[in-house]
């Protein structure tokens, strides 16, 4: 699935191509997404002019003249900007069309992503307005994340995937974030010290940093919107290395289920 950095990365790789850019049409092929495509769409979008292109959590939000598009990659999906409309295949459910020649093309091969529309503000939009802060953000502080954790009897790991209490914190970041602050994934978020929870905040903060410097992380079904892959993969020291030695003391990386989800550790970084 596409996480925060991804999001952000595509955010980044399609802005320059259509913001302060008209839309001269809109072509929805499948409307059958996680949430339907709203009917008469094409007809809203239509001429209106994409000002800005902000990311909240892992949502799109292309702001045009009398109401917000937000788009979701869900597990699979990807925007790509073309300069035609041609080789059009299955999975490509959107295009948009801007004046200057550019076509926004949105594909998503398993259909859990979303194109939604909202005239209000799109911080009350029932899919965000209960979202916790960016990670990235001075709002997430040490002062904060001790607040939220006081008294949590659900893992870690869990604890800080929750979008409620900050987004953005996917499964392969948790993972990478906990073991930079030496933090076992099963510890639950209220035992953990305040000195822990700093060096936490620091981990997560630093882990996104790094992996937006690198362009995301290469997943099976994730490509920048220019098509290249990003690197940060590359760089993983716990996650889908589970029986390799541990970078940082040669322990073989163990892995447990969360939630449905696969967790990785090192037994001896990561003991407390």
């Amino acid at each position: 699935m596409p996480e925060l950095p991804e999001v952000e990365t595509t955010r980044r790789g399609i802005q320059p191509f259509i913001e302060n850019q008209s839309i001269t049409k809109m072509v929805v092929r499948h409307r059958g997404l996680r949430w339907p495509i709203p009917e008469g769409l094409e007809s809203i979008v239509k001429d209106q002019t994409v000002h800005t292109i902000e990311r909240r959590a892992k949502y799109l939000l292309l702001h045009c003249d009398t109401g917000t598009l937000i788009i979701h990659l869900g597990m699979s999906g990807r925007l790509r900007v073309l300069d035609n409309d041609d080789n059009i295949n299955k999975h490509d459910h959107v295009d948009i069309f801007f004046h200057n020649g550019y076509v926004l093309r949105f594909t998503d091969p398993r259909r859990f992503g979303a194109v939604l529309w909202t005239e209000k503000s799109y911080e009350h939009h029932p899919l965000i307005a209960h979202l916790g802060p960016e990670p990235l953000s001075d709002a997430f502080d040490l002062n904060y994340l001790h607040q939220r954790a006081k008294g949590r009897t659900s893992p870690i790991k869990t604890f800080i995937m929750n979008g409620e209490v900050v987004v953005g914190v996917g499964n392969i970041y948790a993972n990478e974030a906990l073991f930079m602050a030496g933090i076992h994934p099963s510890t639950a978020a209220g035992k953990i010290s305040k000195k822990q929870l700093a060096e936490l905040v620091d981990a997560i903060k630093k882990v996104l940093e790094k992996a937006l410097l690198a362009g995301g992380t290469t997943l099976r079904d994730f490509r920048k919107s220019d098509g290249n892959p990003g690197y940060f993969a590359q760089e993983l020291h716990v996650y889908g290395r589970e029986g390799q030695a541990c970078l940082r003391c040669h322990t073989p990386i163990n892995s447990i289920r969360q939630a449905q989800r696969a967790t990785y550790f090192c037994p001896q970084c990561q003991s407390h």
